[in-house]
């Protein structure tokens, strides 16, 4: 019962607008079976509404430097949580009188585009938001107006990420199969109106948040600029096709964020700035873990016969295991040091994947012969392990970020550092790419995949490890 007690009604604004997010989902199956059935865009260019759907989330330091620095009405919070429920609203309702036929001016498909672009946009504004009010939410003082305990904060910050996970989770669990059955049932114009109910959640929210605490912080328009023009520059490149295009955007971007980081860190002592470098690392190195690629999953479906249906299966057991781990596991989250729990989630994560290597080498021939039991059990037992790591692994992390937010530059600071923990992910991928050019899996030519699967794993091991253990003592 530990979350349960745990939560507190400053927490719950942010709470049901990560559940509302989550939650969102319930369109899903209908918006997808809608595109198949009556739109014409073509596979390539539905890939290119991709990039501009990921626009926003990319130019996100923007919408960090509003949210700290203009203020609508004297909020910069409750006031754009408002303004991220309209556009989701607006999005859902263009959608539904795209699929209801109600604009004779205005194609099917651009209003799909107009219509997602809204909603993503609303997704976008409100996760800024309740980024800075998870930090804003912990008090720093006690009722007497003395300074808690650091470790008091920490364990309450870290509480409130927790509870984030969990909101989200059970969001996306709550209309998992809702969204196919309303998209069997009710036609796509009805089930789109049926998703106003999402925004309506987060509007309810925000009549509980207390007022607001911080004070905002002038716009710097070097970085409100600064992201306007990266965010042209990446879609740009995408756009043109740039020779070596990911590993331009990423050196670019990687300069962008930095360059802004010290911006936003200049005025902080300087023993904060070093701790704040410092986890900086270890979180990016934590999160710039190759993997395997395509090539393990063209190989279950070839030769271990892995179907569809069956992936169903690990991916709902993957997302349960995965609520009750971050629950069961709260107390270890929230009170044991961010280092230490980075560390252990490194050295199971990476035990817990020996089983996929053994399946590539006959393991699954032995347990059959031996126990009775064959690769989709261990499988099952596979992803039902290893599920919930990738979700715990968010919670320190996300709580080191909060722990260092600056007063008045809050949102701002967590754009960035999701910016950051992004393109860790993408010198993952570039890794990944890297090394299936090394060692070449094709479908059908499996038979380098083994080497593949230990090298990733060896390197997803030595480096987030090596870093922690050297740079612990310094956050």
């Amino acid at each position: 019962m530990r979350p349960v007690r745990a939560v507190r009604a400053a927490y719950v604004p942010l709470l049901m607008v990560y559940f509302a997010y989550g939650a969102l989902g319930i369109i899903d199956v209908s918006r997808d079976m809608w595109v198949k059935e009556s739109l014409s865009l073509s596979p390539a260019e539905l890939a290119g509404v991709a990039v501009w759907l990921s626009l926003p989330w990319t130019i996100k330091m923007v919408f960090g430097q509003l949210v700290d620095g203009v203020a609508i009405f004297g909020s910069r919070r409750r006031a754009y949580v408002l303004i991220g429920a309209g556009f989701t609203g607006t999005g859902l309702i263009i959608l539904a009188g795209a699929a209801g036929g109600w604009f004779r001016l205005l194609p099917a498909d651009d209003a799909y585009v107009l219509g997602a672009v809204a909603i993503v946009l609303g997704a976008v504004i409100q996760d800024v938001v309740a980024d800075a009010m998870s930090s804003e939410v912990v008090d720093r003082v006690d009722e007497s107006g003395q300074p808690r305990p650091d470790a008091d904060i920490r364990t309450d910050l870290a509480m409130v990420q927790v509870l984030g996970r969990l909101a989200l989770g059970i969001g996306i669990l709550s209309v998992a199969g809702l969204s196919g059955w309303l998209a069997h049932h009710f036609s796509r114009e009805h089930v789109f109106l049926f998703g106003l109910a999402i925004p309506l959640i987060s509007i309810t929210g925000v009549m509980f948040a207390r007022g607001e605490t911080g004070e905002g912080q002038p716009l710097d328009w070097r970085i409100l600029g600064g992201g306007l023009a990266f965010g042209t520059f990446v879609v740009g490149t995408a756009l043109l096709r740039v020779p070596f295009a990911q590993e331009l955007v990423f050196v670019v971007s990687m300069a962008v964020v930095l360059t802004m980081l010290h911006m936003v860190t200049r005025d902080v002592e300087p023993k904060t700035r070093q701790a704040i470098i410092f986890a900086s690392i270890i979180i990016f190195a934590f999160r710039a873990t190759p993997g395997v690629g395509d090539g393990y999953f063209w190989w279950t479906l070839d030769v271990l016969k892995f179907d569809e249906a069956f992936y169903g299966i690990l991916r709902q057991t993957s997302a349960i295991i995965a609520i009750g781990a971050m629950w069961l596991f709260s107390r270890q989250l929230t009170e044991y040091s961010v280092t230490t729990v980075l560390f252990w989630i490194a050295v199971a994560g990476t035990i817990l994947s020996l089983p996929n290597i053994g399946l590539f080498y006959g393991l699954a021939n032995w347990t059959e012969a031996t126990f009775g039991f064959g690769a989709r059990t261990i499988a099952v037992v596979d992803a039902a392990t290893t599920s919930p790591f990738a979700d715990l692994a968010m919670i320190p992390m996300l709580t080191l970020i909060a722990y260092y937010a600056p007063d008045g530059q809050r949102a701002t600071w967590f754009a960035l550092m999701a910016s950051l923990m992004n393109l860790a992910l993408v010198a993952g991928q570039l890794q990944t790419k890297y090394l299936n050019h090394i060692f070449t899996v094709n479908r059908g030519h499996y038979g380098e995949l083994g080497d593949l699967l230990i090298t990733a794993t060896v390197i997803g091991f030595v480096v987030p490890v090596a870093v922690i253990l050297l740079l612990r003592k310094r956050v």
